[in-house]
């Protein structure tokens, strides 16, 4: 009787995910969603942040689960490949560069003297492009390191720079078709793994 109490019960309690802002903009409301249907009596805690701010989260165990794309400080945790993205570059569409027009595939080699806009060193993205980057013999031309990744597509919009993000950064942008011009990278190291 108590192991059918048990498998009739509700699940409740809490439960802590944290989601980088590329990851959010396509898993963050569906996963709301199914965890309402599923879970309704689990109450479900949300955090948007950079992967590298989310690593120190699970860390501090102020996080239960996270999608990172980096597990060399992760080694206590348990990690489970989720998905593997693309990597795109991505320039304004409406303050053209002095470059040419972005045609639908580029190699890290051609990239030396693109004005680039990344988060910084402590995040997945960030250590994932440096590798590539080092495995191609092209140093980057990093012109601004931004954490946030609305003030870093803003920032891309205003043409101040380029950018390399999966192609869900473009999410948040009905019209990101007219403000953008994008070109997938082409190199095999240049993309992006989704661990939980």
């Amino acid at each position: 009787q108590a192991a059918r109490a048990a498998q009739q019960a509700r699940l409740t309690g809490s439960v802590s995910v944290g989601l980088s802002p590329t990851t959010a903009s396509v898993l963050g409301v569906p996963l709301m969603r199914a965890m309402h249907q599923r879970y309704p009596d689990v109450r479900l805690h949300m955090v948007g942040s950079l992967s590298g701010h989310l690593s120190n989260m699970l860390n501090a165990r102020q996080l239960d689960l996270a999608v990172l794309f980096d597990t060399q400080p992760a080694r206590r945790w348990s990690v489970l490949p989720l998905l593997e993205e693309r990597l795109f570059l991505i320039r304004s569409a409406r303050h053209p560069a002095q470059a040419p027009a972005l045609t639908g595939k580029v190699a890290l080699a051609q990239l030396g003297d693109e004005p680039l806009i990344l988060p910084t060193g402590p995040h997945g993205l960030r250590s994932t492009l440096d590798t590539a980057f080092a495995g191609a013999g092209v140093a980057p031309r990093v012109v601004l390191e931004v954490d946030s990744l609305a003030m870093l597509m803003t920032a891309v919009d205003a043409g101040l720079g380029s950018t390399l993000q999966p192609w869900a950064a473009l999410g948040r942008y009905p019209d990101a078709a007219q403000r953008f011009q994008c070109a997938r990278l082409t190199d095999a190291p240049a993309r992006r793994v989704n661990l939980l």
